[in-house]
């Protein structure tokens, strides 16, 4: 039942809301665990598809230099980058757990990487927002949806490599 009455304890009986008897069921997630590293992995190439599709939609609307400069399309290019910089780097590697693959600079490499692939994916983000608000929006300014298209790009890949990057979790490779 989704509607049960919740124990009353003594913070409870000095505070009273709309809400108070409103309790959602229990999630058993016990079945969706051994998908988590499949669900996450096609949530994150998606959104990153995504963002590339709508960059797309944009190019092919607006191919001359003055209503889009061709430029733009390098804070997509470096925000890809970083999902490959990112996601190449395991949890193991970073934490020096993987002892196995330590390679010639080890943990510390590991960690400069992964630090260098988020700086390219807050950078490209912070850039394409620069870009938006810098290029495509103001008085006497058209058109406005290449600005939008470039920070949804980089908004969608930065979700993306987020979510291929903590979504998925490393214990469940070894089943």
């Amino acid at each position: 039942l989704i509607f049960t009455r919740a124990p009353v304890t003594q913070t409870a009986q000095t505070m009273s809301g709309c809400l108070d008897n409103f309790r959602l069921p229990e999630c058993d997630c016990s079945a969706v665990r051994p998908y988590r590293n499949l669900i996450s992995s096609i949530l994150g190439g998606c959104l990153v598809s995504i963002g590339w599709w709508i960059m797309i939609d944009a190019a092919a609307g607006y191919p001359s230099q003055s209503e889009m400069h061709h430029a733009v399309h390098t804070c997509g290019v470096l925000a890809t980058v970083a999902v490959f910089m990112v996601n190449s780097i395991s949890n193991g590697q970073v934490t020096g757990s993987d002892t196995y693959t330590d390679g010639c600079f080890g943990q510390n490499a590991a960690r400069l990487w992964l630090f260098l692939g988020f700086i390219l994916a807050f950078g490209s983000l912070i850039a394409s927002v620069w870009i938006l608000f810098g290029v495509y929006v103001g008085p006497q300014k058209s058109p406005m949806w290449p600005g939008v298209a470039i920070f949804l790009q980089n908004g969608f890949i930065f979700a993306g490599n987020m979510i291929f990057k903590f979504g998925r979790s490393e214990e469940l490779w070894d089943d």
